[in-house]
């Protein structure tokens, strides 16, 4: 395997629009705080000690956890203030919003339940995903300006990521919410400058020497190997996905040495997340039987949130405190009151669980090492775990099982004490819609951003555009809801993918879902956001590994444009429709008439119900606004020459991403 350098950008590139433009200042370009080393001073290695007295058990999945319930309480009520700001900007004609929000404020559960969705694709979906997000944050500068989103996001209250989704949602909550806009802002002054999002050295190299992690490449991947043997050293598997989620965590943790003490359970317990201020952050996997070489449509899939790890499929149904996940259960209760551990959750463990399609590339050490990066003693212990596996295994997550014995009789997983997750898109559903279709959760509207590659329809070349979503993963997800796993869970009809293209559905933004009475149960409206370009062409690798900070930038300005529509350019009635698609399931619950306006954008951007399932013509979606320029040689992408076989997994996987 062999590297393609990455050539500067020639020259400084104004990334901004004059109506996204900002003049930085010391708040802009601080990062916030790092987020709470848990595990100190273990770091990655799992502690066991005597469980509390209050001894942690699995829950039944009948309601949502008593931590959530209690905690919605108080986000829910935190929203109200946002979402009248942003209302109010929206300018819906026909509908005082804030006499209607503050007619209900005692009432929160009248008012609009915002998820937001963020799709895998590896760098390509975390940037896409950050423009969304940057531009529905009001902290970004001009984001609350007429004609923009900002406030969507503090409105919302779900946000749920899967692979490179799960990165960046991951990586907001590892460093105590930090805006999108304040990260891509720490290279522009050296004496604020981080680690985050420092793209231009690749995962295989480390963090550049003089930066916060002060490491070379040797020094790195002897932090890589040290901190995984420390797992392995006191008496836990381990798998590729360590080695995976380390390395990943130089780049999404602000931290020494990618955070090594991070947890995901410690986000329950800082200041920004128990006040109700931020959205809740669920991280999506799915899981792989014994046995099973590829993952059925109708596999179980598990949800990872601060509080737990479960599903509320029919399989399992059940939550395991995540906290103490790691620990030896058996029928919901651990083995023994004196053998509870606590950090395993390593904040990069999980989210590279969401993304362990990517462990493919670890693969690569096994019997070679031409990159001269590798440590004789990396590969060794790579090649280790290479050796105990199936090469259809690569892709796990070696996880405690804490659903052993656990609901026998439906349970899948039961007779394992090894649980094995894999990447959250392995079965075709790369949007993370499952844990915001919920009944209990009650999700209004949600807005799917999608960064699937589905145009990869032949590798490694094909007459259409590569790497552009055609709908495939909002499509197996309504598929899903019509089978006997869907356990109560409601979704919108969904057209067949060859109507998506021809059509144009995954060229622009498309809710579906409007009428709520055609729809068998409780559904929530959704706002389909495909990957398009409007001022750049986004559509890189998923496998593309390395990214200059000007096309990084350029990225996340393509999604932020995504989001708003070229800032109106496009339909400068954008802002109102998104107001209509929030307010919609609140204005049926509530009784209240749909004005006009909402009217003319359901009509705009509804799915009628109309198809088109004739085979579409290649597919080379247009630029929609003045493109971007970013002078660069490519990303970094992988010559893939050591085995055929390894050829054809990655193409396997493309398709899937």
């Amino acid at each position: 395997m062999r590297f393609a350098s990455l050539i500067a950008a020639a020259a400084t590139v104004c990334l901004l629009p004059e109506s996204h433009g900002r003049v930085l200042t010391e708040s802009d370009t601080k990062l916030a705080p790092r987020g709470f080393p848990a595990n100190a001073p273990y770091g990655y290695a799992p502690q066991v000690n005597s469980c509390p007295s209050n001894t942690p058990s699995v829950r039944a999945a009948t309601s949502l956890s008593p931590n959530e319930t209690a905690w919605l309480q108080l986000r829910r009520n935190a929203t109200i203030a946002p979402m009248r700001t942003l209302l109010a900007r929206m300018n819906i004609t026909g509908l005082d919003t804030t006499s209607y929000l503050n007619r209900h404020a005692n009432n929160a559960s009248a008012l609009p339940n915002i998820g937001i969705a963020v799709s895998g694709g590896g760098y390509r979906a975390m940037l896409n995903g950050a423009g969304y997000l940057e531009a529905w944050d009001d902290r970004t500068p001009n984001a609350t300006s007429v004609g923009q989103l900002g406030g969507l996001l503090q409105a919302t209250t779900y946000l749920s990521g899967l692979s490179g989704g799960s990165w960046l949602v991951g990586s907001l909550y590892s460093n105590n919410f930090t805006s999108v806009d304040r990260i891509l802002a720490q290279d522009t002054d050296s004496s604020t400058s981080g680690d985050l999002w420092q793209l231009d050295q690749t995962i295989f190299e480390g963090p550049e020497s003089g930066g916060i992690q002060l490491v070379n490449s040797a020094g790195y991947y002897i932090a890589l190997e040290s901190a995984v043997n420390n797992k392995q050293d006191v008496g836990f598997d381990v798998s590729l996905t360590d080695y995976w989620g380390r390395a990943l965590s130089y780049q999404l943790v602000n931290d020494t040495d990618g955070g090594p003490s991070y947890t995901w359970s410690s986000v329950a317990q800082q200041d920004f997340f128990t006040n109700g201020s931020v959205p809740l952050p669920l991280i999506v996997a799915d899981g792989r039987q014994p046995g099973e070489t590829l993952v059925p449509t109708n596999t179980t899939i598990f949800t990872l949130d601060p509080w737990e790890i479960g599903t509320f499929d029919p399989t399992i149904y059940g939550f395991a405190p995540m906290q103490y996940v790691g620990t030896n259960f058996s029928n919901g209760r651990p083995t023994s009151n004196d053998r509870c551990v606590t950090g395993f959750d390593n904040v990069g463990f999980v989210y590279g669980t969401s993304s362990s399609l990517f462990n493919v590339i670890l693969t690569t050490v096994n019997g070679t090492n031409t990159t001269g990066l590798f440590t004789t003693a990396l590969q060794d212990a790579v090649e280790a775990i290479l050796s105990s596996l199936a090469s259809s295994d690569n892709d796990i997550a070696d996880w405690v099982n804490p659903f052993y014995n656990y609901h026998p009789d439906t349970n899948p997983y039961a007779s394992s004490q090894q649980l094995t997750l894999v990447d959250g898109g392995e079965d075709n559903q790369v949007i993370p819609f499952h844990p915001l279709i919920q009944p209990q959760r009650h999700v209004d509207v949600v807005f799917a951003i999608d960064s699937s590659a589905d145009t990869n329809t032949t590798w490694p070349t094909n007459a259409s555009s590569p790497g552009w979503p055609n709908g495939a993963s909002i499509v197996a997800t309504y598929q899903r809801s019509l089978s006997a796993i869907q356990n109560h869970t409601a979704f919108p009809s969904i057209p067949d993918i060859n109507t998506f293209v021809n059509l144009g559905l995954n060229d622009r933004p498309t809710f579906f879902g409007c009428d709520a009475g055609n729809i068998t149960g409780e559904a929530p409206l959704i706002v389909y956001l495909p990957n398009a370009p409007y001022v750049y062409n986004s559509n890189v690798s998923t496998y593309d590994l390395q990214f200059n900070n000007t096309e990084r930038n350029a990225i996340v300005l393509n999604g932020y444009n995504g989001a708003t529509l070229g800032n109106g350019t496009l339909d400068k009635q954008w802002p109102a429709c998104v107001g209509c698609a929030i307010l919609s399931r609140s204005l049926n619950r509530t009784g209240t008439a749909v004005p006009e306006v909402c009217t003319q954008c359901f009509q705009r951007y509804c799915w009628n119900g109309t198809t088109n399932t004739r085979t579409p013509a290649n597919f080379v979606p247009k630029m929609k606004l003045t493109e971007v320029k970013v002078t660069t040689s490519g990303a970094l992408t992988l010559n893939w020459s050591i085995s055929a076989s390894l050829i054809s997994l990655l193409a396997a996987v493309i398709l899937m991403l």
